[in-house]
């Protein structure tokens, strides 16, 4: 009997070179099908290798999407960062992690070029916008809860977005020049009346 740990059924060990078949496989699949339709298995299957070593070298298939961009701070897990707390707070939890992301030095250089890639690469930008209505819109309508939690999610999607463009992409000041807490200040008031948005009162 074979108990030496190879894994079997020609599974290959986590070797460096492992890992960069996995990311190879991946970045085909998440190019041609989209996110959503990838899964960890079908990429592990493909690749010649046990799921769970995925889960070991990448820890999610958010990771491993990750880790295909090369990014340093992976959107969807700094989302999952900033949802757990005080709902009264959310916004300004989201919008700190958002600005924590994209000010860093490294982490946000390759950010901003996965954007100015997307918006000229229709495969990409498709790639892009099926993680965000997943990972990020999705899962702030279902943390949110409540009637219209998918239209509000997608209108924090938006302030978000504008905030990325106008301060990242742009330069536009005086957005692009503010502290991060002045922005915040400014900004989570907005995200909250979309997020939570208080009952209309009834026209007499």
């Amino acid at each position: 009997m074979n108990k030496s740990g190879t894994g079997g059924r020609g599974r290959r060990r986590g070797s460096p070179d492992t890992r960069e078949s996995i990311l190879a496989v991946a970045r085909r699949r998440f190019l041609a099908d989209g996110y959503g339709p990838v899964t960890m298995r079908s990429v592990a299957a493909e690749a010649g290798v046990d799921a769970a070593l995925i889960s070991y070298f990448f820890g999610s298939k958010k990771g491993l999407f990750g880790a295909v961009l090369g990014l340093v701070a992976n959107p969807p897990e700094v989302l999952a960062g900033a949802l757990p707390g005080d709902p009264a707070t959310l916004p300004e939890r989201v919008l700190r992690a958002l600005l924590t992301a994209w000010d860093d030095p490294e982490g946000g250089a390759r950010l901003v070029l996965l954007v100015r890639a997307a918006v000229q690469e229709p495969e990409l930008a498709r790639l892009l916008r099926d993680l965000l209505e997943r990972e990020i819109i999705g899962r702030i309508a279902d943390h949110v809860g409540g009637p219209g939690a998918s239209a509000r999610a997608g209108a924090s999607g938006t302030q978000l977005a504008g905030l990325i463009f106008a301060r990242y992409i742009l330069g536009l000041e005086p957005v692009a020049s503010m502290t991060a807490d002045e922005l915040i200040a400014r900004l989570a008031p907005g995200l909250r009346a979309v997020l939570y948005p208080s009952p209309r009162p009834r026209v007499r």
